[in-house]
């Protein structure tokens, strides 16, 4: 027979960033032990609020399966001496299992005979291992920070108060330390205190939910949403979208209950990003706009409780809140004190690494290399670019940036507007740390990304340049992220960026602060930023055999690198590709290491060879110029009518002759073949990725 578990682990208030983290990893410590000890079940759901996390397991086995183990001992000549006796290591091994000698047998494997023998195992009751795997499972789950309370021994994020474990109704006598599981939960601390019994899932979510508690997280969200929404609607406002917001709000309560308060509208002089991150960061209230998304002067709080008198908790919401918008506004009139130009001239003040120099070296370096770099992608804005870059890390010394580490950027932008500077410069500042993370907002101006650009790769190169290489899931300085970030820049943007000049100039401007050698810099930065690139486009669905093939044989231009993989993924498919791939294939085979693609027409005697070296010079002149504008596709099927002429060649004609200039031309021959295939990818890669083979 198969029954319910139910397994809630009762605690004091969990900090709502642990709470999802935790309920994954409590789910999947169950199923692995679930699993180790083949008990099947019929699917888990979860439920969680800052006082519980919750498990709960459909038709689970009533107990483990009868099993048959086979066991392999020592070889058959060690077990037993020459007079046929057992040897202490086959005694050993009949102990070891808690059999005796007479219970071995000899079994023949691939290896040859070893002593052996037949495991009965009779399955124990799931009752019986729960109390055993449940605490481990509560001993198991990750937090970031644990703590041990009383006398116990256990960590855990916070106290744990109380278990409940019922399997199949019944309640399961799962000790940890002093605390044994019943049969019982408990419902809103205030609002609904006392324990009540819960059997099965649904009823103990309904069971909660009739004692103001929302345990099903989906459904606790959805109130959230609602009773910010109302709040705001009832003064004619909305909700800015903020998922993030919405997440922890929904993890720091076990029943939402929204109130809308109000400040002075003074405060609205604040840049709006100031205004809600001071409302969300501490307080984690949601600001209001009105219908054309202006900040009113209002904010909705998310209460765990309904209050007796609103107007008692709102007023305590605003005194709370006046004061942060007090601080947020002191802060907005010192910074205004000093220019940005000025700030910039401080920044030697900060360290941007050890051995890499301060802030304001890397803002020189940031400034020189942004400047560089635009020359060459948007010379007309090479002077905002140069602009943006020797202000973008000014804002790191504003008071209010020190307080609201996230505005860093922000700060950067309106200040340089009330500086007067140019838009394009002032956005620059903002964008040119987009995308904070993997899938976020891109910069829109091209100034912006290309100091986001200059800035990603002087940080790459730095680290490199003094060994701090990421290594496993070690990554000190997020250059995964930076390049992934540098990636979907050059993607957006469709900048023509030619990296190893780029990263050679990196190189340059760092002067001798670096310790390896340039030569090794340049190689580890595009192997580095290449995996970035190959990897994020497989992760985003494209063929690894294309991805392969472009990237393995030319990677210097990210946007051409990007346009042979569409080519290759549009004609992978085709029949006649794949077959031309591995002909290619075997062309590389044979060239080996030959660069010479000089073809003697007196040499080529065989039909075969002279209609291979027509069909190269006509599919080249119709190709090179397809090629050379970047039309890929194209291009392959015009190099599609090689198949025909390789195909017959190899059929006909000896590569290999016994005349060496007629083997040499030959060899050629196929080397100006390959060079040409070259120029879109490897198609012999692509090949043996197909067939499963190693490239």
């Amino acid at each position: 027979m198969a029954h319910e578990l139910l397994f809630e682990i009762g605690t004091e208030e969990i900090p709502a960033g642990y709470i999802l983290p935790a309920l994954t990893g409590m789910r999947g410590l169950l199923e692995k032990q679930l699993h180790d000890l083949s008990l099947s079940h019929a699917g888990m759901r979860t439920a969680a609020t800052p006082r519980r996390l919750t498990v709960a397991v459909a038709g689970l086995a009533e107990r483990q399966p009868d099993r048959r183990e086979e066991v392999v001992g020592p070889p058959r000549q060690a077990a037993f001496d020459a007079a046929g006796k057992p040897t202490k290591a086959a005694e050993g091994f009949a102990r070891s299992r808690g059999i005796a000698m007479e219970q071995t047998t000899i079994i023949a494997t691939e290896r040859g005979e070893y002593l052996g023998a037949i495991i009965e195992k009779k399955g124990r009751p799931t009752a019986e291992l729960l109390q055993e795997i449940l605490p481990a499972v509560v001993k198991g789950i990750p937090f970031p920070k644990s703590m041990r309370w009383g006398a116990g021994r256990i960590f855990f994020a916070r106290p744990i108060q109380w278990l409940l474990v019922r399997f199949g109704g019944e309640v399961v006598a799962v000790r940890l330390e002093n605390l044994e599981a019943g049969g019982e939960s408990r419902g809103h601390r205030f609002l609904a205190p006392s324990a009540f019994a819960a059997d099965g899932f649904e009823q103990y979510l309904a069971g909660l939910r009739a004692r103001h508690v929302l345990a099903d997280i989906d459904e606790r969200r959805a109130a959230v949403v609602a009773a910010i929404t109302a709040a705001a609607e009832r003064i004619g406002g909305t909700i800015p979208r903020d998922d993030e917001l919405v997440e922890v709000v929904t993890n720091l309560v076990e029943k939402p209950h929204a109130v809308c308060g109000t400040f002075e509208e003074r405060f609205l002089v604040l840049p709006r990003e100031v205004l809600i991150t001071s409302m969300r960061e501490h307080q984690k209230y949601f600001a209001v706009e009105d219908r054309s998304g202006r900040l009113l002067p209002c904010f909705i709080a998310v209460n765990n409780t309904d209050v007796k008198s609103e107007t008692v908790a709102v007023e305590g919401h605003q005194r709370v809140l006046r004061a942060r918008l007090e601080d947020a506004f002191f802060f907005f009139r010192e910074d205004r004190h000093k220019t940005l130009d000025q700030r910039a001239e401080q920044l030697d003040g900060i360290i941007f690494q050890n051995k890499l120099g301060t802030m304001r070296e890397k803002s020189s370096r940031l400034t020189e290399l942004a400047g560089w770099l635009a020359e060459r992608l948007s010379p007309a804005e090479a002077g905002n670019v140069r602009r943006a870059a020797a202000l973008a890390k000014a804002d790191l010394l504003t008071e209010m940036v020190g307080e609201f580490p996230t505005l860093q950027g922000i700060m950067g932008r309106e200040y340089a507007r009330i500086e007067g500077e140019p838009e394009a410069v002032a956005v620059a500042i903002h964008e040119h740390y987009q995308p904070v993370r993997a899938g976020g907002e891109l910069p829109a101006s091209t100034t912006g990304a290309i100091v986001g650009l200059a800035d990603r790769m002087d940080t790459v190169v730095g680290c490199f340049g003094i060994g701090e290489v990421p290594s496993g899931t070690a990554d000190p300085f997020g250059l995964r992220r930076l390049t992934i970030g540098f990636l979907a820049i050059v993607e957006a943007m469709g900048f023509p960026l030619a990296l190893a000049p780029f990263i050679d100039r990196a190189i340059a401007l760092y002067g001798d602060r670096l310790s390896e050698p340039a030569a090794t810099i340049r190689a580890n930065v595009l192997a580095f930023i290449r995996g970035r690139f190959v990897n994020d486009l497989i992760g985003r669905g494209l063929p690894q055999e294309a991805v392969e093939a472009a990237a393995a044989v030319d990677f210097s231009d990210l946007v051409d690198c990007r346009r042979r993989i569409d080519a290759l993924v549009a004609i992978g498919g085709r029949a006649e590709f794949t077959l031309l791939a591995g002909s290619f294939k075997r062309v590389n085979n044979i060239i080996k290491d030959n660069a010479d693609i000089t073809v003697r027409a007196e040499l080529l005697g065989e039909p075969a060879e002279r209609e291979l070296a027509g069909a190269l010079a006509s599919v080249t002149a119709k190709a090179a110029p397809l090629l050379a504008a970047g039309r890929y596709g194209e291009a392959l099927l015009e190099i599609l009518a090689m198949k025909d002429p390789v195909d017959s060649f190899f059929d006909k004609v000896m590569v290999m002759a016994e005349d060496a200039e007629v083997r040499q031309n030959r060899l050629n021959l196929l080397t100006g073949v390959a060079r040409l295939f070259l120029r879109v990818g490897d198609f012999s890669r692509m090949y043996a990725m197909k067939q499963g083979e190693q490239p």
